[in-house]
């Protein structure tokens, strides 16, 4: 089977879980509870330093939907920049139409600014009504990868969708199968759907700060022995 493992990182201790656990590659990004928002700089620059192995990271400003004002999209393309300045591997965005379709003007303004870095388009994609025309214009845009659940909430619920997607993509771009793979489900999935390469979080909820008091909050780290059963999985 063999794929590449890609893992979602929202701190430098969980960065450094997935490199321990074997990962190939990390999406690093912060507020992974709210879907994820592009990290700080000094996070950026603690994970290059300590990380030998690939950082892709989220550029998304904010929670929520995928359509960005001006202003939104200028602090996303400084983003980018500082990504490049950082040594970063690549990074992972996407910008939608109000009607829902993939923003190319928008999305190739970004894609220019990461000039050599690799792109992937995340789960915008699963936001697009017209999932079969977004992934062309995805290719079209040049990008190396799709991260995508099949237009569902889990990749096991969208894995017919996740199939079809690999299918039209014949190699073009790699569709990146995400949400919801467990150690329980990895192998049904990559073999039911062909994906070259997999995304999983692997994460544990760990103890909230006793001081926290008013401010507790549902915190989770990404576990390196979660890590290392996916890729041993995948490498059988």
């Amino acid at each position: 089977m063999s794929r590449p493992l890609e893992i979602c990182a929202a701190s430098l201790p969980s960065a450094l879980a997935a490199q321990a656990g074997g990962a190939q590659r990390i999406e690093l990004c912060q507020n992974l509870e709210q879907g994820g928002t592009t990290p700080s700089y000094g996070l950026i620059k603690a994970v290059r330093a300590r990380l030998h192995i690939p950082v892709m990271v989220l550029i998304r400003p904010r929670p929520g939907g995928f359509v960005y004002s001006a202003d939104e999209l200028a602090l996303m393309q400084t983003d980018i920049e500082i990504c490049r300045d950082l040594g970063c591997a690549g990074v992972v965005l996407g910008v939608l139409t109000e009607a829902g379709r993939v923003d190319v003007a928008a999305c190739r303004a970004l894609i220019a600014a990461a000039g050599p870095l690799e792109v992937t388009f995340h789960r915008a994609f699963d936001a697009c009504p017209d999932q079969l025309g977004a992934l062309e214009a995805i290719i079209a845009l040049g990008c190396q990868r799709v991260l995508t659940s099949g237009g569902q909430p889990t990749a096991e619920a969208g894995q017919d969708r996740l199939a079809a997607l690999v299918a039209q993509a014949a190699g073009r771009v790699r569709i990146m199968p995400g949400a919801g793979i467990t150690a329980a489900n990895v192998q049904a999935l990559a073999a039911r759907t062909g994906a070259p390469e997999l995304h999983a979080s692997a994460k544990r909820l760990v103890p909230a700060e006793a001081s926290a008091g008013l401010f507790t909050t549902p915190q989770f780290e990404t576990d390196a022995a979660l890590v290392a059963e996916l890729v041993a999985l995948l490498n059988q």
